[in-house]
């Protein structure tokens, strides 16, 4: 099994969840900044020129939501997801949300071509984003977040989604210690094995 990936990217979610996990993978780093992510070779595993992607014995996944459900479901014993239905859909309700409002906010930072040809577009979208990031933390903190995991007592694939994403927010000028409980949901997570692996895996 390989995982291509890249430094700074969503794609630490699933290295995250793939060693909680303790999965057997290859990580393959796709160089950004030398467009590797748009080259013919990358375009064969993923012709929407993004990261994760997760090559497996039946396919290749894309999208992290699909990709963190893949790896809960494959190794159950690490009880990365609920075995009750509606928790289970709760867990993929609250990563939808992170995918489909909260990772789209943040690209407004620095992919702003993906919505307008023009220059002047992108300057306005960038000065939404602190703004639209801290709307965005502040509903999860107040509403979604039960604690001391995202959902609830029992860790699960939503955790490594939002330490990901937690991880951006001063890159987009929003301090995380004003939401104490998302913050303190941060220290725990650098503090996992799991997450010292993955951060590792992605600087060699």
């Amino acid at each position: 099994m390989k995982l291509y990936c890249a430094p700074g990217t969503v794609s630490l979610a699933a290295l995250i969840a793939l060693e909680e996990a303790g999965a057997e993978y290859e990580t393959v780093l796709v160089n950004f900044a030398r467009n590797e992510q748009r080259g013919p070779g990358y375009a064969a595993v993923n012709p929407k020129a993004r990261v994760p992607s997760l090559e497996t014995a039946h396919g290749i996944l894309t999208e992290t939501p699909a990709i963190l459900s893949y790896i809960a479901q494959t190794w159950p014993a690490a009880k990365l997801a609920p075995s009750d239905p509606f928790a289970y859909a709760k867990m993929q309700e609250f990563n939808a949300y992170l995918c489909g409002t909260a990772h789209v906010a943040h690209a407004h930072r620095m992919r702003g071509a993906r919505w307008s040809d023009d220059p002047a577009v992108w300057e306005n979208l960038k000065l939404k984003v602190p703004a639209n990031m801290a709307e965005i933390f502040s509903l999860i903190q107040s509403s979604l977040f039960k604690g001391p995991w995202v959902l609830g007592d029992a860790f699960s694939t939503c955790d490594p989604y939002l330490f990901t994403l937690a991880c951006w927010l001063e890159s987009d000028s929003v301090n995380i210690a004003d939401f104490p409980a998302i913050h303190d949901h941060y220290k725990r997570m650098i503090e996992r094995p799991a997450v010292a692996r993955a951060i590792a895996r992605l600087s060699t």
